[in-house]
């Protein structure tokens, strides 16, 4: 079956769930309706009308990612920028040089593929940072982009859009940005000359919109700490909060920490961890004992903070690899931030979705039908090896199927020929029609 739009689903059958139980799903609207063990008989109210019934068999079946911290502004341009491989100065230097060339229509169709990208690998929203630019050209090109690219994927992802902006950016270049659709406030003010007064700018503009915040912090291994201040001043706040890298706390002394670690959960402020993008940028400096750029997160999640991890970028001058996966950021979570696998698949399903302020969604009934399934027998096997068997569901609809074909040859046949060593099996998806 073709997709060429999305596919209502009405039914998954013979999933295994992330506690290793297996079940059948019935899916109505964008909800699901019902959870039951695998074989038993679903409402048949439940299955009435048009929709698909995906056999799940062989498949793992969990909420799908979320992305609570890219920049597809950004993405796919360090080919275009060839920039020198280096940490956070060199990174923002190469940028903001490229940034003044470019149009509108560029920024959208790199955005537009990374966005693909992260929906075939199963990412079913994303929140992104876009650049209020500065040094040439209309600095709103970048949100306008955004948006144009969050309409033309309606129905495929949702997309949230925070406006970027440094402290050169002035509170009228906000203001436009919100009036145009971005949806939170974001900036780095741990890289402004006033930290602090920075911070206190950039939520006097959130709370003169009634918007929520989202902010780079302290993203260095030394230097500011505003993340302490940031959790004071929004004490109380109800819109969403966030902070994304917090790479200083990971530095600090327990007797240090604990005291940040208690302002941000007495302000509920979501921590993202954003390892891929950390462990390349910080630690240049240093020629041995190179320390980790990532934020202590087993320590947030021990304490109760809402934690979640993101890519953060996406081969642009701040980060030149990722593949648009969140089972490689799960995986890195595992293997430089110490979480037990389904700790860090949690932080980019569920705790991703919490630190967006996003509906509950998985596989639970009552739930939004926000799915993946991809071709493993459990966590572990799916975290480390993120197998290229995927099926997305947005909302209750099929958007994406990825299929992995390995084709090896056999030792000392003759003659030497591919033999299908491992393959999915059978189409996975049969249409049933309406009674």
């Amino acid at each position: 079956m073709s997709l060429h739009y999305p596919v209502p689903v009405k039914a998954l059958t013979n999933a295994t769930l992330a506690d290793g139980s297996r079940a059948d799903l019935a899916i109505q609207g964008d909800k699901v309706a019902a959870v039951v063990p695998a074989g038993t008989p679903l409402p048949q109210e439940l299955l009435a009308g048009q929709g698909e019934v995906l056999d799940l068999s062989g498949f793992l079946l969990v909420t799908a990612p979320a992305e609570p911290h890219g920049h597809l502004d950004k993405a796919l341009s360090f080919d275009l920028i060839q920039p020198p491989l280096g940490d956070l100065d060199l990174a923002v230097e190469s940028w903001m040089a490229y940034s003044a060339t470019m149009s509108g229509e560029e920024i959208a169709q790199r955005a537009r593929t990374a966005a693909l990208r992260l929906l075939a690998n199963g990412t079913t929203a994303v929140r992104t940072h876009v650049d209020l630019l500065h040094g040439g050209g209309d600095p709103l090109r970048g949100i306008e982009a955004l948006v144009a690219v969050r309409e033309s994927l309606h129905g495929l992802m949702d997309i949230q859009i925070v406006a970027l902006g440094g402290w050169r950016s002035g509170d009228e270049v906000f203001e436009a940005a919100l009036d145009l659709g971005a949806d939170l406030v974001g900036g780095a003010p741990h890289m402004a000359p006033d930290p602090l007064g920075d911070l206190a700018r950039l939520l006097r503009i959130a709370e003169r919109r009634g918007v929520g915040v989202d902010l780079h912090t302290d993203e260095s291994l030394s230097g500011a700490l505003t993340l302490a201040e940031y959790a004071k001043a929004v004490r109380g706040w109800t819109v969403p909060l966030a902070a994304g890298h917090c790479v200083r706390l990971g530095t600090l002394e327990p007797l240090e920490l604990e005291p940040v670690i208690a302002e941000v959960l007495a302000s509920d402020i979501g921590i993202i961890s954003l390892p891929i993008t950390n462990l390349y940028l910080q630690g240049w400096q240093h020629e041995h004992s190179i320390p980790r750029g990532l934020t202590p997160v087993q320590r947030l999640l021990d304490a109760g903070v809402r934690v979640a991890g993101g890519a953060d970028n996406i081969r642009d001058p701040f980060n030149p690899v990722g593949r648009c996966d969140a089972l490689e950021t799960a995986s890195l979570l595992v293997s430089a931030g110490h979480l037990a696998p389904d700790d860090a698949l949690r932080a980019v399903t569920l705790g991703a979705r919490d630190v967006m302020s996003m509906p509950l969604a998985g596989p639970v009934e009552g739930a939004r039908a926000e799915l993946l399934a991809v071709r493993a027998s459990n966590v572990g096997e799916a975290v480390a090896f993120a197998p290229g068997d995927r099926i997305v569901v947005h909302r209750g609809r099929l958007v994406s199927r990825s299929t992995h074909l390995v084709e090896t040859a056999l030792p000392g046949a003759t003659p030497a020929r591919p033999i299908r060593l491992s393959e999915p099996e059978t189409d996975s998806l049969r249409k049933v029609t309406a009674p």
